[in-house]
């Protein structure tokens, strides 16, 4: 079997990076509302994969995730004066009826939530600190996009392009603008875990690294999601997990395009 594999730009002979075993990881939703069919077509298109391999006698290890924090679940949160936790929960909830009714799921798929794996995450930032490829400003971590090889390999984005780019909203504590955070300051009306940074939550691009790794390992045989998650989110994944663990982090990259209606 051959896949378009987004990191070369062509068609890839399928080769498992273990001989029998797949394991793949997609980014789920953001739990803050209810999905729409955009969010369904990822689910649909790589569940009908992971199935393909089952039925060719592959033994699959297939991680969706939550992402049960988020500025969008917060502002929620704070709307309707509960909890980020009653709000993520309820979107959850809701993901499991509607994909079950839709047929494309079942419990064999793992899914982790982001709040689940804060100490991994502290562990992992801790570790590009100690890299030197991370900083801490004042109770907030970026990543230094310097430090990560080949950055933009994924996205076919020009660093230097990005900087000049950046005319809007610059963050003055970040040292480049195409820095992003691993971990965020608290601020007033939000959830926050302790860290030797200080109070505080992870960024949104660490999350996936940190699952993926924790559930699958260092490298991965497929990363998939929405077209629409090939810059940032996923080239920022790609520039902190190998700069971590110094290995490849997913050898086929599989995106879907978007609905248009």
């Amino acid at each position: 079997m051959e896949l378009y594999n987004t990191l070369s730009r062509k068609k890839e002979l399928f080769v498992p990076l273990e001989e029998g075993k797949v394991k793949m990881y997609n980014c789920g939703p953001t739990v803050y509302n209810y999905i729409h069919v955009g969010n369904a077509r990822p689910l649909v298109a790589f569940d009908t994969l992971r199935r393909y391999f089952i039925y060719k006698g592959y033994d699959v290890d297939f991680v969706v995730n939550f992402t049960d924090i988020d500025d969008k679940i917060i502002n929620k949160a704070n709307d309707e004066g509960v909890t980020t936790e009653e709000i993520s929960e309820r979107y959850i909830q809701a993901f499991y009826e509607d994909v079950e009714e839709l047929n494309i799921y079942d419990y064999n798929i793992i899914n982790p939530k982001a709040t689940e794996y804060v100490d991994n995450i502290i562990e992992f930032i801790s570790g590009l600190i100690d890299k030197g490829a991370a900083y801490n400003v004042d109770g907030n971590v970026y990543f230094d996009v310097d430090a990560a090889k080949d950055y933009g390999k994924l996205s076919k984005k020009n660093i230097e392009d990005l900087i000049s780019g950046a005319r809007v909203d610059i963050n003055d504590e970040k040292e480049s603008p195409v820095d992003f955070a691993l971990w965020k300051k608290k601020k007033p009306g939000e959830p926050a875990w302790d860290s030797p940074w200080g109070e505080g939550r992870p960024g949104w691009h660490i999350e996936c690294s940190v699952m993926a790794k924790s559930l699958l390992g260092d490298s991965i045989d497929i990363h998939s999601g929405g077209e629409d998650l090939q810059f940032p989110h996923h080239e920022n994944e790609i520039a902190q997990s190998e700069t971590l663990n110094e290995k490849p982090f997913a050898k086929y990259w599989l995106h879907n395009a978007m609905i248009t209606v």
